[in-house]
């Protein structure tokens, strides 16, 4: 009778933490005018920032913070100076952690727009070799560190890889990926679902849906997928964006 109750006592709490696991609810957890970051797991946050556009109105724009260990990494900046100031601000005095280092996924102002203000913080900034390239070449503020097709970096006890797997948005657009939760960061290849094909003025749209396809091979066990805009969610954001740019 003892071993039954133990067994079942066991079971009990294996069948709690799996269910804590499993239900994590998102909450919104701070907000300022320019400024909103989400917890949408107990060690990812996303940050969104907005930027105003002709064709597509007021623009909300995601990235990432990973955290472990009172470290984290951020993927892609805020749209400005002052916005990535504040998002920097919070990391250190909310959160109480270092930024290791940020990651911009693309040359767009959406993804690097406020790349001065962490280097303001001497914060390490990577990106792929062909985003430095594109960057320079528009005359935007660059990362100082690159790197050929991936990056692992550490942040805690934990990794972050940050990954080009061809042309999509852009002909330099990378994702980051989060392994011991299970979250892709896609930045502008990903879609949310229902979107638009946005804007396409730097796209290899003939390459897009083969690429995401590569994406979705290397992470199969992916749980959270955040897109350069819009809601997140799983991996039917692959599944949508594959569909939305297959050609005949």
């Amino acid at each position: 009778m003892k071993h039954i109750f133990i067994i079942l006592f066991s079971f009990m709490l294996l069948s709690c933490s799996s269910q804590h696991a499993e239900k994590f609810r998102a909450k919104e957890i701070y907000k300022s005018e320019n400024l909103i970051i989400t917890q949408i797991s107990e060690n990812s946050f996303i940050h969104t920032s907005f930027k105003q556009t002709n064709d597509f109105g007021n623009v909300p724009c995601n990235g990432l913070i990973v955290k472990n260990n009172d470290e984290t990494i951020v993927f892609d900046t805020p749209t400005n100076d002052k916005d990535s100031e504040e998002l920097i601000q919070w990391i250190t005095g909310t959160l109480h952690s270092k930024i290791n280092a940020v990651i911009p996924t693309h040359f767009h102002d959406d993804s690097m727009g406020g790349l001065q203000a962490f280097h303001n913080h001497n914060i390490p900034s990577y990106s792929y070799s062909k985003t430095i390239e594109l960057g320079k070449e528009n005359n935007f503020m660059v990362p100082k560190n690159s790197f050929n097709n991936f990056i692992t970096l550490k942040v805690g006890n934990e990794e972050v890889i940050a990954k080009f797997f061809g042309e999509g948005h852009t002909r330099d657009n990378t994702v980051g990926y989060f392994p011991s939760e299970n979250i892709l960061f896609g930045g502008c290849l990903l879609k949310e679902l229902e979107a638009s094909k946005g804007y396409l003025g730097d796209a290899n749209v003939s390459a897009w849906s083969s690429t995401v396809e590569k994406v979705k091979k290397e992470y199969p066990n992916v749980k959270i997928v955040i897109p350069g805009h819009g809601e997140y969610g799983d991996k039917k954001l692959l599944d949508y964006t594959i569909k939305l740019f297959k050609t005949p």
